[in-house]
């Protein structure tokens, strides 16, 4: 069986790769037979080079197609010059909102609380089309889930900020703030977006949840359905 080569971004916060190491015990959990393999494109080990050794499919550990996606990703796998194929980023996918809104439930949201406004926090990206991707699912929950109001708000680069995205939501009439979390592990971002979200219930992060690891699966499954990769 081809290995499943899943490549996150990478952090110096070792809750970070802990995160991520949980997530794929998961993956394995789901496909025992399978050689899942993590590592990271910078800041701790191991790198993309240091497990890619011949015939692989890798699977960005990437909520939404920016820079890392778009060229980290397919440069390092180039680089190695082994026979691999890159699947798409999770993103967009029903899964990852699946899984934000249980972690907003296991901080003890609800649906249908007219007082309260959520804040769908991501990264933030200089590729508009990254952004927007997740303001379209907080336009979606805004639509679906009884609450005062959605807003999205990104820790950098985008806009707007996560105190801006608040101040829109007390502005409809919400006063009571939650903060659900388009991060896949914890890290410098994520505890940005938690001290700027005041006095806000904050979700954390995506993790180990079992929908994303049945993602991570997805994914590898469907690069193998669209190419054979050579022996």
């Amino acid at each position: 069986m081809i290995p499943l080569v899943a490549v996150a971004h990478g952090s110096r916060d070792p809750r970070s790769a802990a995160s991520i190491h949980s997530l794929l015990d998961v993956v394995r959990s789901l496909r025992p037979e399978m050689d899942v393999r993590g590592c990271f494109l910078d800041l701790c080990a191991p790198r993309l080079s240091d497990v890619l050794r011949g015939p692989s499919v890798v699977v960005p550990l990437l909520l939404g197609k920016a820079y890392h996606a778009r060229v980290d990703v397919p440069a390092a796998v180039a680089e190695s010059r082994v026979p691999a194929v890159v699947t798409d980023v999770l993103g967009p996918d029903p899964r990852l909102e699946s899984a934000a809104l249980r972690r907003l439930s296991e901080a003890g949201v609800s649906f249908g609380d007219r007082s309260l406004g959520v804040v769908l926090a991501g990264a933030g990206s200089s590729h508009a089309p990254a952004n927007e991707a997740v303001s379209r699912v907080a336009r979606r929950w805004a639509r679906e889930s009884g609450w005062a109001g959605v807003e999205a708000a990104f820790a950098s680069i985008a806009s707007p900020s996560v105190p801006e995205a608040i101040d829109r939501l007390r502005m409809k009439g919400a006063t009571k703030i939650a903060v659900a979390s388009w991060f896949l592990a914890p890290g410098l971002l994520p505890d940005k977006v938690a001290s700027l979200a005041g006095d806000a219930v904050v979700a954390r992060p995506l993790g180990d949840d079992v929908e994303v690891a049945q993602l991570v699966l997805d994914r590898y499954d469907e690069a193998l359905a669209r190419q054979t990769i050579a022996a």
